[in-house]
């Protein structure tokens, strides 16, 4: 499917299931590893306290997130499900924001969003950097993404961060000079420029300077250079 959605998330804390709830959404879609242009951001209600641990990871308190709507609201939870549609996800760590996501969408009866539509960066990224450190932070470090930026985590800089990531993940620049793939992932054959026809160059070549450059020329060499030797074999 060409159709991918690039996900994050923020929360109160590690947990749904001791109270922790979601603060913050973010998706951008992507079709053929390129942005489209086309995004979906929430913040979240969570009707209850935040951590200040949290606080410190993502900047945003109680009072900021104090009215917005609730994970339950159509504006957050139909036109999320709606952006999503049947496409792909891809999150880093995707077991922590399938287990929120999938809290909330029971809680208000939804489906939840099965496993295998999921793409977890964080196994692509142990797979192909086994034993090393795989952060968002040090991948995008690793595959020199700028985090200027990033002041601290959120949903939607951490997404636009993983949409490079996974890009580099899956090919990186190169799958741009792909010259056996179009635009759409068809195949195609590279293209031949034309053979030329012209023959042999003529020795020597024929001037293309007027008469009135060509007299020009000569007064300059008389008046100024005083010295024709050099110009001699071509007739000045």
């Amino acid at each position: 499917m060409a159709r991918e959605i690039v996900l994050d998330t923020e929360t109160t804390g590690f947990d749904p299931k001791t109270g922790d709830r979601l603060v913050e959404v973010a998706a951008l879609e992507i079709d053929q590893f390129l942005p489209t242009g086309r995004s979906f951001h929430v913040y979240i209600d969570p009707c209850r306290d935040m951590p200040a641990d949290a606080e410190r990871v993502h900047g945003l308190s109680a009072a900021f997130l104090r009215g917005k709507p609730r994970f339950e609201a159509p504006e957050v939870v139909d036109a999320f499900l709606e952006f999503v549609g049947e496409s792909p996800i891809i999150a880093h760590n995707a077991g922590f924001d399938r287990g929120f996501l999938n809290w909330e969408l029971a809680n208000c009866g939804r489906p939840e969003l099965p496993e295998r539509r999921w793409i977890d960066t964080l196994a692509l990224a142990k797979q192909r950097f086994p034993g090393m450190h795989n952060s968002l932070d040090a991948l995008c470090k690793r595959f020199r993404i700028s985090l200027s930026e990033r002041e601290k985590h959120g949903a939607l800089i951490d997404a636009k961060l993983l949409a490079a990531v996974y890009l580099e993940l899956k090919g990186g620049r190169e799958r741009r000079l792909d010259l056996a793939t179009g635009a759409r992932g068809e195949s195609r054959k590279p293209e031949l420029a034309p053979r030329s026809a012209y023959g042999p160059r003529a020795r020597p070549l024929d001037s293309r300077a007027s008469e009135a450059e060509r007299a020009a020329h000569a007064v300059f060499i008389r008046d100024k250079v005083k010295d024709a030797s050099l110009w001699a074999p071509f007739g000045i």
